[in-house]
C-alpha cells in the first residue's frame, strides 16, 4: 500500500493533507535537525509524515533544491521591490533611519578596544 507523504498544490509543495510546507521540513533537515526536531515544531505532522517528507526530498532533491532556489529568488526580489516602495513613499523616515544606523555604526566602532 504506497502513501504519499508529499502534494504539489499552490505553486509549492506540503505535506500531504496539511498546511506545512515541505520548505520548512527540508530547511530545518538541511540545518541539522532530527526528524524528532522537526516533529516538535509541527505538533500538526506525525513523525511518520515528517520521515515521508525527507525521504520525498532526498527522492527529488535536485527538483525540490531547484524549487526551493527559485522560491527564494522571487522572494527575495519582492522584498526588494516593497523596499523601494517604502523608501519612495517615506523618503524622511528611511533617512532617519538610515542616519540612526550609521550613529549606531560610528558608536559601535568607537567602543571598540584598540
Amino acid at each position: 500500500m504506497k502513501k504519499d507523504y508529499v502534494e504539489q498544490r499552490d505553486s509549492g509543495y506540503w505535506i500531504s493533507g496539511t498546511r506545512i510546507s515541505l520548505d520548512s521540513v527540508v530547511y530545518a533537515y538541511k540545518r541539522g535537525a532530527a526528524p524528532e526536531s522537526i516533529r516538535r515544531a509541527f505538533p500538526l505532522a506525525t513523525l511518520e509524515e515528517i520521515y515521508g517528507a525527507i525521504t520525498f526530498y532526498l527522492a527529488h532533491q535536485r527538483e525540490v533544491d531547484t524549487y526551493l532556489e527559485q522560491t527564494e529568488t522571487a522572494l527575495n526580489a519582492q522584498a526588494q521591490a516593497l523596499n523601494t516602495e517604502a523608501r519612495a513613499a517615506n523618503p524622511d523616515l528611511f533617512q532617519r533611519l538610515d542616519q540612526a544606523r550609521h550613529a549606531r555604526e560610528a558608536s559601535d566602532e568607537n567602543s571598540l578596544p584598540s
